[in-house]
């Protein structure tokens, strides 16, 4: 199979072949991903943690594209490309709290929390801060269409993605139980890991169970392989589920409250989905995570781990317990991310057999990559 071939991945899941080793070795192939996989989708660059209160701002790296997230005054989470519109200075260059305008350390422009234009120190000659020609009403800051779901700030920097209710309406509903206020743990609930792999194969790992019993032998230990099963919905999310999720407790026995209103499936179930293209989440009855992945070029992966409570009112030494605890999980699938990344310099690699019982999740993540790339190469065309 050619690197530019991708009809073996869309076939059935008994029949296909992974993607071939172009799509997480080249650089080439890594920016011809970004306009179908990346810009034109829900991508997610932050969570509601990142930028926790009013004048919090981070600056955000997303492929290359400069934006940051601003927590404003209003209390709305928005997300800016992270240029002056006179003559294109970074404005914010490190996590910080931002009280009054937006200003450049260039020439001193000036915007409010939503974006307008607010000043424009001797633009018009010194002493003189406006001009005729400066259009302050159509100078703001280029706003990045944005939704918040599940902790994380999401974004559509094309603009023109389907509604994000509408794409992941089937996932919102299946969770919907979730949809209450969520808790940060804080610092100690928060874990960045560096893979160097493909963000592709990071995807793969964490959508299938297939390997618990090897990789993750702590875990398999009482959540078994055979007390999983697959999630799959084509074109739309993939990942799998656990029926036996046990809570972790304190040494006096205390646990983390639950969220309110749970169904009894979730007093023994967790789910773990892969939202398309770069966010992984795992829900629980007292907890759940967001994963954010961020590439950085072909070769190599940040995870961006946090952990949300359904209550502030949380202990200390169980918050940390609780994150020791996924982090040995995390860090065990680095190694088998990285084996794999070291295999597809393999040339006779055909991207891999699927098995047709345990890998359905993953093959769906492969068939949506080579569906958007392909659909981009018509739409090229």
């Amino acid at each position: 199979m050619s690197d530019t071939d991708l009809s073996a991945v869309l076939r059935p899941v008994s029949e296909a072949n992974g993607l071939p080793n172009a799509h997480y070795t080249s650089e080439t192939v890594f920016e011809q991903e970004r306009d179908p996989l990346w810009n034109t989708s829900w991508a997610g660059v932050c969570t509601i943690a990142d930028v926790a209160e009013p004048g919090d701002a981070r600056p955000i790296d997303f492929l290359g594209v400069p934006l940051f997230a601003l927590h404003g005054r209003d209390g709305k989470i928005r997300v800016f490309q992270n240029i002056c519109r006179h003559r294109g200075m970074i404005l914010v260059t490190e996590p910080r709290k931002i009280e009054g305008a937006i200003r450049c350390p260039y020439h001193s422009w000036c915007y409010s929390h939503d974006g307008r234009l607010a000043a424009t120190p001797h633009v018009g000659g010194p002493g003189k801060n406006s001009h005729p020609d400066i259009k302050r009403e159509k100078l703001g800051l280029l706003e990045v269409r944005t939704h918040i779901w599940m902790g994380v700030v999401y974004i559509n920097l094309s603009g023109d993605a389907p509604e994000f209710a509408d794409l992941h309406g089937d996932l919102m509903a299946r969770w919907a139980e979730f949809d209450q206020p969520l808790f940060h743990g804080g610092p100690d609930s928060t874990i960045q890991l560096t893979c160097r792999t493909n963000w592709k194969l990071a995807v793969e790992n964490y959508c299938e169970s297939y390997h618990l019993p090897w990789v993750h032998p702590g875990l398999n230990s009482y959540s078994r392989l055979e007390d999983h099963y697959n999630i799959e919905e084509p074109g739309k999310f993939c990942g799998q589920g656990t029926e036996v999720y046990r809570q972790i407790e304190d040494e006096d026995g205390s646990k983390f409250p639950d969220f309110e209103g749970l169904s009894e499936k979730w007093d023994t179930a967790g789910e773990y989905v892969t939202l398309t293209p770069n966010v992984m989440l795992g829900v629980q009855r007292d907890h759940i995570f967001a994963i954010i992945l961020e590439p950085k070029g072909a070769k190599m992966t940040v995870e961006h781990i946090h952990i949300f409570y359904a209550s502030p009112d949380t202990s200390n030494a169980l918050r940390a317990k609780n994150t020791a605890q996924w982090k040995v999980v995390f860090e065990e699938d680095i190694g088998v991310v990285e084996g794999m990344q070291a295999a597809r310099g393999a040339p006779g690699f055909d991207g891999g057999k699927f098995s047709p019982a345990m890998d359905g999740p993953t093959h769906l993540f492969h068939q949506w990559v080579a569906t958007r790339l392909s659909e981009g190469k018509v739409a090229a065309e």
